[in-house]
């Protein structure tokens, strides 16, 4: 359960054309914006970089969003493991494949380049943060610079989103979380402190 009680949408109409883009994203809106808009700045400003991050640029969304579930996986944030999942399903990756991101080094699904990125956001997602050069060098070989900034950005974005939930312990939306039980338990996810 969530430590402090979202906003209602009711209480934030200089929220809503944000609230609407955002539920027409993802389907539903996510406990955490709605924990966040106790500060509507923070909300506003970080919808902005959310929308940036994700819905632009040169780099997949699918890709995003496996970036997304595998830093998630290191950090160990279950809230934002079913989110990145479900929205990795939603850009078209099968879920034979968001499966198989938790063996990504071994498995014959993942190319080159999805295999540097993921291993960039895993070595990311580490306390203390264990990205090498030569992480970096490989990702060099497969992206432009525009590209992986817009990697190392996913990454930074859910290193906000995997502390702000996993601190809050936000509750998790009926959607992503069946869509990780059905999906994710085979590899140990359970929503723990997320029902």
């Amino acid at each position: 359960m969530t430590h402090i009680t979202p906003k209602q949408r009711d209480e934030l109409p200089e929220l809503a054309s944000m609230l609407d883009m955002v539920e027409a994203s993802m389907g539903f809106l996510p406990t955490s914006m709605m924990t966040m808009a106790h500060w509507p700045e923070l909300t506003q400003a970080f919808g902005g970089l959310g929308a940036t991050i994700l819905h632009s640029g040169e780099v997949d969304p699918g890709l995003k969003q496996m970036i997304a579930f595998a830093v998630s996986n290191a950090a160990g944030c279950r809230y934002c493991q079913a989110h990145t999942a479900q929205a990795a399903q939603q850009h078209h990756v099968s879920a034979e494949k968001i499966q198989a991101v938790f063996e990504f080094e071994s498995s014959d699904l993942f190319s080159a380049q999805e295999k540097a990125a993921l291993r960039v956001a895993v070595h990311a997602g580490m306390v203390p943060n264990a990205v090498e050069a030569e992480h970096m060098s490989e990702l060099s070989k497969h992206f432009s610079d525009q590209q992986a900034i817009e990697v190392v950005a996913v990454i930074s974005m859910f290193g906000f989103l995997n502390r702000w939930n996993d601190t809050m312990a936000t509750t998790l939306e009926s959607a992503p979380k069946h869509f990780a039980s059905d999906q994710l338990s085979s590899h140990g996810w359970v929503a723990g402190k997320h029902e």
